[in-house]
């Protein structure tokens, strides 16, 4: 029997029922909600998952650091969560965000400001002034 669509029964989310890698991540994609840009991708754990929805505030956890990383917290570049959504295979989110300005390290609107074009690397996006 196939599950209809039925927003007026909606489950109860539980972040252990995602699929999470050997390390315990997941991948998250960050989208701007109203332009539908992809603006970047990082990692989060079962706990940055629930901060996420508690707060509103994106939270990733960094690799590097081996700590949380709330978007936005240093740089006040925020990322305010709009919906997460989780993929078919439940190994991939992808947080819906309103984007406070760059979402890039590299002071750019997106980390994907690399185009192969023709065999080639092109940047295609300055930073931002």
């Amino acid at each position: 029997m196939q599950k209809v669509f039925d927003m007026q029964n909606p489950v109860i989310f539980d972040s252990e029922t995602l699929t999470y890698n050997e390390v315990g991540l997941i991948p998250c994609i960050a989208q701007d909600q109203d332009s539908g840009e992809i603006l970047m991708m990082a990692w989060m754990n079962a706990e940055s998952v629930a901060k996420t929805l508690e707060t509103g505030r994106v939270t990733y956890w960094s690799r590097s650091r081996q700590s949380f990383w709330i978007k936005g917290e240093s740089s006040g570049h925020v990322q305010t969560l709009v919906e997460l959504r989780v993929d078919c295979d439940r190994d991939a989110l992808l947080a819906l965000v309103r984007q406070e300005g760059p979402a890039c390290h590299t002071n750019r609107r997106s980390c994907f400001y690399t185009a192969i074009r023709d065999g080639e690397e092109v940047e295609i996006m300055a930073p931002i002034a």
